[in-house]
């Protein structure tokens, strides 16, 4: 092949591509095909031969679907105004529908609000019965109308169960005293169970455990014969009963009240003394019962520690109350309400007391041996005088 024949077929096939890239900027179909029917009529010379031509629009072929394959996975033009309505009516048809769903379903829960405050008044204003079987008709409520009587009654159900969770159960918390022969001790003593008995622990591997105050069986031992002993405490009975058991299995506790004899005030658990059979000035506590001030001994919270002294020093500090007969313990417990640690301080005024008494001895002791000494020489002196 000449070059005079190679220079028309190359200008030929830089002018369909020049077309194909313009036709390709406008995005135009039409163009396109125009580009394709264009090279396809430019007949090559007659020197060039048929096999030149077919090869130029081969190569140009080739690049218009190159040109092509990117737009292939663009999005369709959007459509036109009456696609934009369908899509306008079908939004404004599901929010009516998404209206009456709301509609319908604040309808049935209006329904069923109704319907359940109409089972609650009929259920719990209706009178009770007794154990025979008769009906307990109050009689402040006999003269309104039924339904009047109806809601009275659910109202009062509702306002007495509320006082029996905020009050305790008895108005009356502990039996009458002993009498005899049955030995009733002079005091009572009430102690709380946690943190004060016992110390709970929780771990992953055991969960829950309670550890044992030292001190505890002594502490039962020595007051026991003096005190009536009374655990108090927050916890509910389930839980608390076994552990009770546990730290006392000769029985030295002689009662046991649990969370339902509490009072409940603003969200918290308080032991109260004042429902006891016993006289509040015959009634000492191992912790805080919030029922009247100066009878009650706060000690502190106990950390697990073994070494710890405690209860030790509270049976002697009882034992010493006990055996000097007060009539009113609130005198002995008011002088030690200020203090931050009362056992510590009664430690600390028990060893003062002893410091005193011992030199009180001393100097009784000394008195004595100067009155011996001026005795004797007051009897040598006479006996030689008669001598």
């Amino acid at each position: 092949m000449s070059a005079v024949c190679v220079l028309p077929m190359c200008l030929r096939a830089s002018r369909g591509l020049l077309r194909l890239r313009s036709a390709a900027a406008g995005a135009s179909a039409p163009a396109m095909v125009d580009v394709i029917r264009t090279l396809s009529t430019d007949k090559p010379p007659a020197a060039a031969g048929s096999a030149t031509g077919g090869l130029a629009q081969a190569i140009l072929q080739e690049r218009l679907q190159q040109q092509q394959q990117p737009t292939q996975g663009q999005p369709p033009p959007e459509g036109g105004e009456g696609e934009r309505e369908g899509e306008k009516a079908e939004d404004r048809k599901q929010k009516e529908n998404t209206a009456y769903a709301k509609k319908m379903v604040l309808r049935l829960a209006g329904f069923m609000g109704v319907g359940g405050a109409v089972a609650i008044v009929y259920i719990f204003g209706t009178n009770s019965v007794d154990e025979q079987g008769n009906t307990v008709t109050l009689f402040p409520f006999l003269s309104d109308p039924p339904v009047i009587q109806q809601l009275r009654r659910t109202y009062k159900y509702f306002k007495d169960y509320r006082q029996m969770i905020i009050e305790p159960t008895s108005p009356k918390l502990l039996p009458d005293p002993l009498k005899e022969p049955y030995y009733q001790p002079p005091y009572t003593l009430v102690l709380e169970l946690t943190d004060v008995l016992l110390h709970p622990e929780w771990s992953l591997a055991t969960g829950w455990r309670f550890k044992k105050r030292p001190g505890i069986d002594y502490l039962f031992q020595q007051v026991a014969p003096l005190y009536e002993i009374v655990v108090f405490t927050a916890e509910t009975g389930m839980t608390a009963y076994p552990l009770i058991d546990s730290i006392d299995p000769q029985g030295f506790v002689m009662y046991r009240l649990f969370r339902d004899a509490t009072r409940y005030v603003e969200g918290h658990h308080i032991k109260v003394c004042v429902n006891f059979h016993t006289k509040t000035e015959k009634c000492g506590a191992g912790e805080v019962v919030g029922a009247r001030p100066f009878i009650d001994v706060t000690l502190c919270k106990w950390d697990g520690n073994s070494e710890d002294r405690t209860l030790y020093d509270l049976a002697n500090f009882l034992k010493t109350i006990a055996m000097s007969g007060v009539d009113d313990v609130r005198s002995v417990l008011e002088n030690y309400a200020l203090e931050e640690d009362p056992i510590e301080a009664f430690k600390r005024r028990q060893a003062q007391l002893a410091q005193e008494e011992e030199q009180r001895l001393s100097e009784l002791s000394q008195q004595k041996k100067q009155g011996l000494s001026i005795g004797s020489i007051a009897s040598r002196f006479w006996r030689s005088k008669q001598q």
